[in-house]
């Protein structure tokens, strides 16, 4: 455990010290942040109304639209020179959604991500490769600071070139690996391939996340690389990875309450369920500075478990994400809009607005195809013509997601059409 007076605060110590972090942070967001400002007296609040924690229900929700139509710095609480890191999302209209740390913010998010990464008990001693990305994404930078915190030794491989990863893994003594659970699954597939084994590692953990997976891929993680998978949770209006993570006995996520604030809100109604009950989370930061965050609305279905754990941390732990309430996919550790696919389709002008995303897991990698209906006089065209259509209609649209994809082009009435919403994605990933 990294810091256990923090995580084994007493159930009364703890609340005590959200409400008065809450109370600090909604007086920070109201007179520094003209949104909020202008939220909070829309819904006829002030700072001084927050007297408990049940109060929180009297705030507004923030949603990821207030992000984008605050871009780039609108929701920032503090001068830009106070600012020493920003990050951002891929963006679906070609503005992403942007957050920025303070150098406190830093500390926290290293704070938090250290505690995570002690849920596999690491030390000084261990050798951490990182394969999540490194760059405007928070996942490869959150658990660089969170290692470095610790005083691991740090592989900053960052995503992709396989063989090199497991080759640093077998002559840097990787110990504990940072990735994406799909990633795992096709790291320890390509380590088959080339005939090592394991038993060659010294790998003894790996913390998982930035996608949603199942206790199946658990298990076959666990088996084909003979470690301890553990789940973790983040997103980047909150913090980055490290807002929660699963300890070794694997029964849910601790949330970190002394920095974020968790609430399970019926999507439908906006009101909040009791601990058990399935609905949205939606988080509120205790401590953030530059970016402070109130009531995010983070789309996301999971559940509260507030039991006592058996590892003697006394944070309140979340279930497993179990889905959206809006149509957004992760492929590979990226957010995914139909609306950022459907934009480049229609700026191109070849093809009809008809499209569907299917997406497949090959050799336990996500793998999004992208299908899209053409004119009659187009698909009629020579095959070469089709083909280096395919081709410009991947290029754009790798370009706008960061990601690589495939494209078919499909005839017409091909896709099938609907009466009301259409149905854009068809997901074909085994979470059992």
């Amino acid at each position: 455990m990294w810091n256990p007076k923090a995580e084994c605060l007493s159930r009364e110590e703890l609340e005590e010290l959200k409400l008065e972090r809450l109370k600090s942070t909604v007086r920070h967001a109201y007179e520094n942040v003209p949104f909020y400002r202008r939220k909070f007296q829309e819904a006829g609040i002030k700072p001084e109304d927050i007297r408990s924690l049940e109060d929180i229900r009297h705030l507004p929700f923030t949603t990821k639209e207030d992000l984008r139509e605050n871009y780039p710095f609108g929701l920032f609480a503090v001068p830009l020179k106070e600012i020493v890191r920003i990050h951002a999302s891929s963006g679906t209209t070609g503005k992403p959604t942007v957050v920025g740390y303070t150098r406190e913010d830093i500390e926290v998010w290293s704070e938090v991500m250290a505690r995570t990464l002690g849920m596999a008990n690491a030390s000084s001693e261990d050798v951490v490769q990182i394969a999540y990305g490194y760059g405007l994404f928070t996942g490869g930078l959150g658990v660089h600071y969170g290692a470095e915190k610790i005083g691991c030794t740090v592989i900053p491989t960052s995503g992709g070139n396989t063989k090199r990863q497991i080759m640093l893994m077998r002559d840097f003594g990787t110990t504990i690996l940072c990735c994406t659970p799909s990633y795992a699954c096709y790291l320890a597939e390509v380590m088959a391939e080339l005939g090592v084994s394991p038993r060659e590692l010294k790998l003894r953990a790996g913390l998982f996340g930035a996608e949603p997976w199942s206790e199946g891929m658990r298990r076959e993680i666990e088996s084909n690389l003979g470690i301890e998978a553990l789940d973790i949770y983040g997103l980047s209006e909150i913090i980055g990875p490290g807002v929660a993570a699963e300890c070794l006995c694997k029964e849910g996520l601790h949330i970190w309450e002394d920095h974020f604030l968790p609430e399970v809100i019926d999507p439908a109604t906006g009101e909040p369920l009791p601990p058990g009950e399935e609905g949205e989370l939606v988080f509120t930061t205790l401590t953030k500075r530059g970016f402070p965050v109130i009531r995010y609305r983070t789309r996301d279905i999971s559940f509260l478990l507030p039991e006592p754990c058996a590892c003697g941390r006394t944070h309140i732990r979340m279930g497993r994400v179990k889905g959206r309430t809006d149509d957004m996919l992760i492929i590979r550790g990226v957010n995914v809009f139909p609306s950022q696919i459907e934009e480049v389709l229609l700026s191109l002008g070849y093809t009809e607005p008809h499209y569907l995303l299917v997406v497949d897991r090959e050799r336990r990698l996500d793998v999004l195809e992208v299908w899209v209906e053409v004119s009659e006089d187009i698909f009629r065209d020579e095959v070469r013509g089709l083909e280096e259509l395919e081709e410009k209609i991947r290029r754009e649209i790798e370009a706008v997601l960061g990601i690589a994809v495939k494209v078919r082009l499909v005839e017409p009435k091909t896709i099938q059409r609907s009466e009301g919403k259409a149905k854009r994605i068809v997901d074909r990933r085994d979470l059992k």
